[in-house]
């Protein structure tokens, strides 16, 4: 990994931390100095904040002290408790934190050699596709020799306040940390894929069935690496952070620490009436304040169930600010939850493993329609296609895909009023089976998923798509917004996601030589029907043909029926304008395929674009005799080849 790690302010850490050592001085920061700059953007400090390093606070400081645990966290005074909610989350997970904290033991505090101690930090964040190394000092705001922010619970550990530090330095300023979404957070710390799920609308609460799905999925994320974190969503200002009369926190990031599916033993099915319990293990990043309903520390449930059961059951409490749910509970009592799934791309592993294409956008303005790629989300018709455009192709009879849009991190820009995330989402089509250039008009597409639009850095969709060929459009909720953006897409089989560039085949010297086209035809053939039958159970196996000039194109087979729908789409690019285009309809043999009719068409820019059934004829022209069977057909054509 190391070789693809982008460095932030192209600061050299074992470079620094040599230039310090051989100087014999500790390191301060030139890019994120201990000055009043680094704190805020707008606000002045209450009281005078000091900086200190961490010797200067205890005597044996020590990056982690008996390891990483996700109790070490305490908030401080900045409303960033969804930092710290992710952070607890990342210290549930080894391989995840010692990716963001890199050679923990070589940035350790050394008693036995001081000497090698320069007061310099690194760490590194998933930055918009690309890991970013952060270089800090370890000069912190205190008030009263009392770190101010995110700390420990352990008096002389130092990794949470130096990691908030180096991710305030990415986002400007520790102010600029004030109120944001531990999903963030979490990306930033893993790369993982964000989906965000509000509980109220799915009726989480309320439809058991939505209930178990949800718990499932929570399960399988939870045993797959990945990170959950949920909260109560304030009405408005004035109850942030108010405690409900069941102990939680209203606008208060908690992280999720277990989820369990517990199978009971005969006494415990008759004290709870129940053969499973659905249970969920919360953290309060504030280390106390918990939930006092069903299953809280003391309740009447932990009465009923001894230590060794509670033991087997996995039904463990770690520490202070950590309480257990049932899941029904949880649904009922929390508003949004926020998953971060860790996509497995490995090919030695024994979970499902993803194909992963990954490619960087950017919406941009132009005046000239072909040039724009600002031209906001469906709703505004006369633009929706000036956005950027990108092909995949689903390879399977059907796959599962899952699209996670990102825009540029905002938080940068608070300090000139624009740190607001901008609303976001993106549609997919099915388009032509051999589409290769941009879409200008949408004629016979099909608009198969919406992403929904909303103003968070991330927008996440879960899809089955059948076989086909499909454009994903991103775009911004409104027209003529400009920010850049990064498009992930996961498929079980790989899906060739490219951007569409060009808007019609490109004139070269060899089209002089054998023709450009000039003319450009789009057909969606639905469905036949009535079909000669080819087999004893009176059945047939077809599918459709469909040449023109020197191309062919093939639909999958229909199995076992005389009247398939194929819903096939093609577009050409078209030389010869005297040259038909045939669609035939064949049926699927093991030995030799067999010709069951066919219907030509002349596909001229004044033909009719409604859809059209036509019957069935011989080889031959438009005037060979008719076949059993009918085909139902759409067909656009023009002569601008930048139309369609």
């Amino acid at each position: 990994m190391s070789s693809s790690v982008q460095l932030f302010r192209d600061q050299k850490y074992h470079e620094l931390k040599g230039q310090c050592t051989q100087q014999r001085r500790l390191f301060e920061d030139p890019e994120f100095p201990a000055s009043d700059g680094s704190l805020f953007y707008q606000s002045a400090p209450p009281r005078r904040v000091e900086w200190k390093r961490p010797k200067d606070l205890c005597e044996d400081p020590h990056l982690f002290v008996n390891g990483i645990s996700s109790h070490d966290l305490h908030q401080g005074t900045l409303g960033n408790c969804w930092f710290v909610a992710a952070c607890s989350c990342l210290a549930l997970r080894k391989t995840l934190w010692q990716q963001v904290i890199p050679d923990f033991n070589e940035q350790e505090w050394d008693p036995k050699n001081p000497e090698k101690y320069a007061g310099i930090f690194r760490f590194r964040f998933w930055c918009f596709g690309e890991w970013t190394e952060v270089v800090v000092d370890d000069l912190l705001p205190t008030i009263d020799g009392k770190l101010i922010y995110c700390h420990s619970n352990v008096k002389n550990e130092f990794w949470s306040a130096l990691l908030e530090k180096a991710y305030a330095k990415l986002a400007g300023s520790y102010e600029a940390l004030d109120g944001g979404s531990a999903a963030d957070a979490i990306v930033d710390f893993t790369g993982a894929v964000a989906e965000s799920i509000d509980l109220v609308q799915g009726k989480h609460g309320e439809i058991i069935s939505e209930q178990m799905k949800l718990f499932e999925d929570l399960l399988k994320v939870h045993k797959r690496g990945g990170l959950i974190s949920c909260y109560i969503a304030a009405s408005s200002a004035s109850t942030r952070e108010v405690e409900t009369e069941t102990g939680l926190v209203i606008g208060h990031a908690y992280s999720v620490t277990a989820v369990r599916k517990l199978r009971l033993g005969e006494r415990l099915i008759f004290a709870f009436k129940a053969e499973k319990l659905f249970m969920i293990r919360l953290r309060n990043p504030w280390g106390k304040r918990e939930w006092n309903g069903a299953w809280s520390d003391n309740s009447e449930e932990w009465k009923k169930v001894s230590n060794s059961e509670r033991k087997n059951l996995g039904l463990t409490l770690e520490n202070d600010g950590e309480f257990w749910m049932t899941f029904e509970d949880w649904c009922k009592n929390f508003t949004d939850v926020d998953i971060c799934r860790i996509v497995n791309t490995s090919y030695f592993s024994i979970h499902k493993t993803w194909e992963k294409k990954m490619t960087r956008g950017a919406w941009a303005k132009n005046s000239e329609p072909l040039l724009n790629r600002s031209g906001g989300c469906f709703d505004n018709r006369e633009t929706f296609l000036q956005n950027p455009q990108y092909i995949f192709d689903v390879k399977k009879t059907e796959d599962k895909v899952l699209v996670s849009l990102q825009q540029e991190d905002r938080r940068k820009y608070k300090k000139e009023g624009k740190g607001d995330s901008i609303p976001i989402g993106f549609e997919i089509l099915k388009v032509e089976d051999n589409r290769s250039y941009r879409l200008h008009k949408l004629t016979v597409q099909e608009r198969v998923a919406t992403s929904s639009y909303i103003n968070t850095r991330t927008v996440f969709l879960k899809r089955i798509l059948k076989q086909g060929r499909y454009v994903l459009i991103p775009t911004t909720y409104n027209p003529g917004i400009t920010t850049k953006f990064i498009l992930r897409l996961f498929t079980d089989v790989p899906s060739k996601l490219r951007e569409l560039k060009a808007d019609k085949p490109k004139m070269t010297c060899w089209s002089l030589l054998c023709g450009y086209p000039r003319r450009v035809t789009q057909i969606k053939i639905d469905s036949a029907e009535g079909l000669q039958r080819q087999d004893r159970s009176g059945g047939a196996d077809p599918y459709v043909l469909i040449k023109c000039e020197n191309q062919n194109m093939r639909s999958p087979v229909q199995h076992d029926t005389t009247s398939p729908v194929f819903d096939t789409q093609v577009i050409f690019y078209r030389k010869n304008l005297d040259s038909p285009i045939m669609v035939q309809v064949w049926n699927s043999n093991i030995l030799c395929d067999q010709f069951l009719g066919q219907a030509v068409l002349a596909a001229s820019p004044s033909d009719p674009r409604e859809q059209q059934t036509l019957q069935l004829r011989g080889r031959g022209g438009r005037e060979a005799a008719e076949v059993p069977g009918h085909i139902t057909v759409k067909v656009f054509s023009s002569d601008d080849l930048a139309e369609l």
